[in-house]
């Protein structure tokens, strides 16, 4: 059966180049790495229970404003676990 889908290039791995972080991410890397990443999970619990109160209270366009912070901060936190494990640019940040 003849091959009808052309293969892409690969990149990465043969083209050599390297991506460095910029002085404003690295700066920002090392700053949110002091940071505990419980402080993230306990915010984004928060959010949660901010967003159960507020739709218990009535006030549901609150509700959502609040609730949809959990998310966000639960990145935030991966993030800030990410950069504690793996460093900036990849290289093993000294915790």
């Amino acid at each position: 059966m003849p091959e009808t889908m052309t293969r892409m290039p690969q990149m990465g791995h043969s083209e050599h180049t390297e991506h460095r972080e910029g002085a404003v991410a690295r700066t920002i890397e090392q700053q949110t790495a002091k940071l505990p990443s419980d402080l993230f999970l306990w915010a984004a619990g928060a959010s949660i229970a901010g967003s159960l109160f507020l739709q218990a209270t009535g006030d549901k366009h609150g509700s959502l404003f609040v609730g949809q912070w959990a998310p966000t901060l639960l990145i935030l936190g991966l993030y800030n676990k990410l950069v504690k494990v793996a460093g900036s640019d990849g290289e093993k940040a000294s915790v």
